[in-house]
């Protein structure tokens, strides 16, 4: 790739992962300091304070990507990272679970995602797109690693409040690198995508088959989350000693991780593609028979993020390859917006499952979505440009 290449693909990678971040590093501590919030006992808020943030993000990722192939797409993003961090700070000051919920929901407002991958493709070449999309996808991942690994640490000092608030003073800091660092796209952004390119985006097979994929893989991320923290402290590990067992299985599933991603290209991307969506209903199926002991939930855990980590690496260069010339934008505002459904559909049926049924009820919940996925996924094209 080309110097300004990688600027713009290091720089916003940055910038989704930000947004991930967001996401991401309340997992590990939010339902354990949800319990001491008024209405925090109830599994069913807990899961949608967790999964807020994924509906708004889901219902205006689509009009934003349009909007982006409109009006430009660093408009949109810089607007968006306001937005984020106005939600943020809201979370940051709410003293009740209702009050995180409006905050997590206005964090979700500043859908982005969308745009940050339309200008991706918009300021790479063809040949190195599948590049910068992986380098996203482990981005990341990396940004997942941290969170887990830092919200433990940064939970007994600053507080989940404090989290909230560092994560809105982040977006604010990332405009400047979006205004600054990132290039400004030479290429027509302003292009109209027409009524039958979004119906085109919407019955693409290929895209369908992906678009699922994007919303089992964040439906199983949150859904797990709902009950992991609650498992392994009931299981003997308190809660600031989390990131002794979330760093080893990160960075041991991303070790695990870089030889499959090196080999998921060609003839054997069809291939590793099944096998991670395989490896994670055996995910599923190890965190059901391990959730009552730590070392059972940490081998669940590491067979989960191999897994993990290939998927979301693979699956935004797949969009952008198969995707409508003309209707990139639109494309990944479809692919996002299912992405932040997955996030708040896995989080708030995780908790309504928990609640009526049974912790061990959510593995089984993840294992049957897990499982139709790979039914949907087996006759995909992967190699197939449209």
């Amino acid at each position: 790739m080309s110097p300004q290449e990688w600027r713009a693909s290091l720089g916003l990678a940055g910038i989704f992962a930000l947004r991930m971040l967001g996401m991401f590093i309340i997992l590990p501590v939010f339902a354990l300091y949800a319990v001491g919030l008024p209405g925090g006992q109830d599994a069913t808020l807990v899961g949608l304070a967790l999964g807020a943030y994924g509906l708004t993000q889901a219902i205006l990722q689509i009009p934003l990507g349009w909007l982006s192939d409109r009006v430009g797409r660093k408009p949109v993003i810089m607007g968006g990272l306001v937005v984020f961090a106005l939600g943020s700070f809201i979370a940051a000051s709410a003293n009740s679970i209702e009050g995180v919920i409006l905050g997590r929901i206005v964090q979700g407002s500043g859908a982005i995602s969308a745009a940050v991958i339309a200008l991706t493709a918009d300021l790479t070449r063809e040949q190195h797109r599948t590049k910068a999309m992986a380098l996203i996808g482990i981005t990341i991942g990396i940004t997942f690693s941290l969170s887990m690994i830092l919200a433990p640490l940064l939970e007994p000092v600053i507080g989940v409040p404090g989290i909230f608030t560092m994560t809105g003073l982040l977006a604010l800091s990332a405009i400047a690198v979006v205004q600054w660092v990132i290039p400004q796209p030479t290429v027509d952004v302003h292009a109209k995508v027409s009524a039958a390119q979004f119906a085109q985006v919407l019955r693409h097979p290929e895209l369908l088959r992906l678009n699922w994929g994007i919303f089992v893989l964040h439906a199983l991320l949150m859904g797990i989350f709902v009950v992991v923290p609650q498992a392994l402290v009931k299981a003997g590990l308190l809660q600031a000693d989390h990131w002794k067992l979330y760093l080893p299985v990160m960075g041991g599933s991303f070790v695990l991780m870089i030889p499959v991603v090196a080999i998921a290209h060609g003839k054997w991307r069809k291939a590793v593609f099944l096998a991670s969506v395989a490896v994670l209903l055996l995910s599923t199926g190890l965190l059901w028979l391990g959730l009552g002991s730590v070392m059972g939930i940490a081998a669940a855990l590491i067979v989960f993020f191999v897994a993990f980590n290939v998927l979301e690496a693979s699956l935004p260069s797949l969009v952008t390859t198969v995707a409508p010339a003309q209707a990139k934008g639109t494309a990944s505002g479809v692919y996002s917006s299912i992405q932040f459904l997955g996030a708040f559909a896995g989080a708030t049926l995780a908790g309504i499952i928990s609640k009526y049924w049974g912790p061990d009820s959510v593995p089984v919940f993840c294992a049957s979505i897990a499982a139709l996925w790979l039914v949907v996924a087996w006759p995909m094209q992967v190699n197939k440009a449209s």
